[in-house]
């Protein structure tokens, strides 16, 4: 049963800064109180309105770990009338991008967009609403959108306890069909543990998360999963300085999807490649990879992209990224239009106030690592801008 809906004295919640700040902060416990209190209702009142017990309201208002049940803040705030942008939930756009791709997108302004994203499940392993991988794989991906609006310090126990359950589970699986499904989430959260362990710029963990996400992958017997894993390691590998081995990988991520290859697929793998190639230096091969993510992404309006499930979108913002951050590599970001530059800087100011607001040691290193690369005497006052920005990071 749906809950009641409170539709009288219309609110404007966003001009309530103290509900803003509190789910900037993904504190939604927070959000749901003041929301309450706004609309003058006791616990037991607001309790009764969404159908849930007073302890249960309690519970979620005085959480402070992350660990959210999406169904509760949304049964909560459809009972308040509150916008689900303000509890997380990805069904509602800021500034035209859905909040569970913000991160990524930021991220993405100064470096190809490539970091991963789960969208949905592979289909061979959707068994069912009531098996233990399906609702383990619900967990994953409620974390995953918390992603967006929480600091990754403040997600990765709640993960790795997330992890160690899936591991208990795994081990009581009782067929090889139940086993691989396990594997397969394993590896899907594997690999999510290793993008919050990135985004805090521990590459030992991050290296090591990955490599399990990997060989879990395996397991699961299912190959387009292990050509997505590897290809997030290559990615991880042409970030953080090793071009040979992220080439190596993202070979390896090919012969693993074989010769029927996903245009979405083919195209992430190629901006990979040319950033491994731009860290090698190697301009010519770089240009070729960028000319093959174009193709691809330009003949994906006649496919369907969903047939890679694991990776949003690849669109013409993507690859001007990749463009940029290839030439920022290649250290001729002289040689880049004003309006390419421009753009780099725009992302990368964004970029930059996201990073310190979820603590982003990757995302501060980025902008730090494009400012290193602009030679330019004459400085625009873009740039200005964001050395006052960046300057400001140490303060």
């Amino acid at each position: 049963m749906l809950p009641t809906v409170v539709t009288s004295n219309n609110i404007d919640w966003h001009a309530h800064g103290d509900l803003k700040d509190a789910s900037r902060e993904g504190d939604f416990g927070l959000v749901i109180r003041r929301a309450r209190l706004v609309r003058g209702m006791n616990q037991s009142q607001f309790a009764k309105l969404c159908r849930l017990t007073q302890s249960a309201v309690s519970r979620l208002e005085n959480s402070r770990t992350g660990a959210y049940n999406m169904a509760t803040l949304a049964n909560a705030a459809t009972a308040l009338g509150l916008p689900f942008e303000l509890v997380g939930l990805a069904n509602q756009h800021s500034n035209g991008i859905p909040p569970v791709e913000r991160r990524e997108f930021l991220v993405g302004g100064l470096a190809a967009a490539a970091a991963p994203l789960i969208c949905s499940p592979p289909a061979r392993f959707t068994d069912g609403d009531s098996s233990p991988a399906a609702g383990l794989r619900v967990v994953t991906s409620s974390y995953r959108r918390l992603d967006a609006t929480t600091v990754s310090s403040d997600l990765a126990d709640a993960v790795h306890a997330h992890l160690r359950l899936i591991q208990s589970i795994a081990q009581t699986a009782s067929d090889g069909f139940q086993r691989a499904g396990m594997a397969s989430v394993g590896s899907e959260a594997a690999s999510f543990a290793a993008w919050l362990a990135w985004d805090m710029a521990d590459y030992g963990c991050a290296r090591r998360w990955y490599g399990s996400s990997v060989k879990a992958a395996h397991a699961s017997g299912d190959l387009l999963l292990t050509a997505y894993q590897t290809g997030s390691l290559a990615s991880f590998e042409a970030d953080t300085g090793a071009p040979h081995e992220a080439l190596r990988l993202v070979t390896e991520a090919r012969r693993h999807l074989g010769t029927d290859v996903p245009l979405l697929a083919a195209a992430w793998l190629a901006s990979i490649e040319a950033l491994a190639h731009a860290g090698n230096g190697d301009r010519t091969a770089c240009e070729r990879a960028l000319r093959a993510c174009e193709r691809h992404a330009n003949a994906m309006s006649k496919a369907d992209p969903v047939a890679w499930p694991w990776i949003s979108a690849f669109d013409e913002r993507k690859i001007a990224a990749c463009r940029v951050t290839c030439a920022a590599r290649l250290a001729s970001t002289q040689r880049i239009r004003v309006s390419e530059d421009d753009m780099a800087f725009s992302l990368a100011s964004r970029a930059l106030g996201e990073g310190m607001r979820l603590r982003s040691g990757k995302i501060v290193e980025r902008a730090r690592r494009l400012r290193s690369t602009y030679k330019e005497s004459q400085r625009r006052a873009i740039v200005r801008e964001f050395d006052a920005q960046l300057h400001a990071t140490y303060l």
